[in-house]
């Protein structure tokens, strides 16, 4: 069983600083992993579950609107509680939260700017760099902002471990963009498949642990692209393994990812979410 100390221990960078254009209905006005899916951010729902399975504490690598992330996390206990505001003693820190029977997640999260312009694998070496020069950091993960997955972190960190290698990725099979028509004899349409599984390979789920050395694969410079050069090199050097998912996985990349998601959240059917966060 792996550690649940060891767990807690390991920083979660998520990458959510870029500029969603492909969904600009919603990104003209906040960073796409603050596009809610139910009554919360999509960031929200991947933190809580990674919080449900042991890791507490997270860097987000913010660039777009980094604000908005800041400001949610800054009122996020208010926001979950009640509100009291009291002036009739002192104007001093008059307002507070208290209970609303909700418990308070016991996790650390840290938001850093790290560039308006930069790349995925800039904004890693810029916010790793932080981290590390407080907190020395061994293994760290890494996930996307906006994919959503039900995923089993802690099997796929001890997989890591087991390796030895320096990095590990998520490898998922992607839903087909576009329904398929079963067709039979003579031309006969059987019947449709609205979601069916595509039939190319594996693909990068999004999921990552790295051990510290992978650091050195990256660059701060801007234009340092985590898919490219970064996991090319540790593909080269034979030290990236996949630990393969054949359960859910998708990612919010347009207005029609987002509408299926909330659909699956609508009917109480969200496989991301882990039992003890609903």
């Amino acid at each position: 069983m792996t550690d649940q100390i060891n767990l807690k221990n390991i920083p979660v960078f998520i990458l959510a600083g870029g500029l969603g254009t492909r969904i600009s209905e919603e990104t003209h006005a906040k960073p796409k992993p603050m596009i809610e899916v139910g009554d919360m951010p999509v960031l929200l729902h991947l933190m809580k579950s990674y919080y449900a399975q042991g890791f507490s504490d997270f860097v987000i690598c913010a660039g777009y609107r980094s604000w908005s992330i800041k400001e949610y996390f800054l009122n996020y206990e208010t926001q979950n509680n009640h509100l009291e505001i009291d002036h009739r003693e002192s104007l001093h820190n008059p307002a507070r939260a208290f209970s609303s029977n909700q418990a308070q997640e016991k996790w650390r999260v840290r938001v850093i700017d790290t560039g308006l312009n930069s790349m995925t694998g800039a904004r890693i070496a810029r916010a790793y760099d932080i981290v590390n020069s407080l907190e020395p950091i061994e293994t760290f993960a890494v996930t996307y902002g906006d994919g959503l997955s039900d995923v089993n972190l802690m099997k796929e960190f001890k997989f890591h471990q087991e390796t030895k290698k320096i990095g590990t990725l998520l490898g998922v099979k992607p839903t087909a963009r576009f329904g398929e028509l079963e067709v039979g004899a003579n031309n006969i349409v059987e019947g449709f498949l609205e979601k069916p599984e595509s039939k190319q390979g594996l693909i990068n789920g999004g999921f990552f642990f790295f051990k510290k050395d992978f650091r050195k694969y990256l660059s701060a410079d801007e234009s340092c692209i985590l898919e490219r050069a970064p996991l090319e090199k540790l593909t080269k050097d034979h030290e990236l393994t996949v630990f393969e998912h054949s359960g859910f996985w998708h990612p919010m990349d347009t207005l029609r990812d987002k509408t299926y998601l909330q659909s699956l959240w609508d009917a109480g059917n969200a496989p991301w979410v882990r039992k003890n966060e609903k």
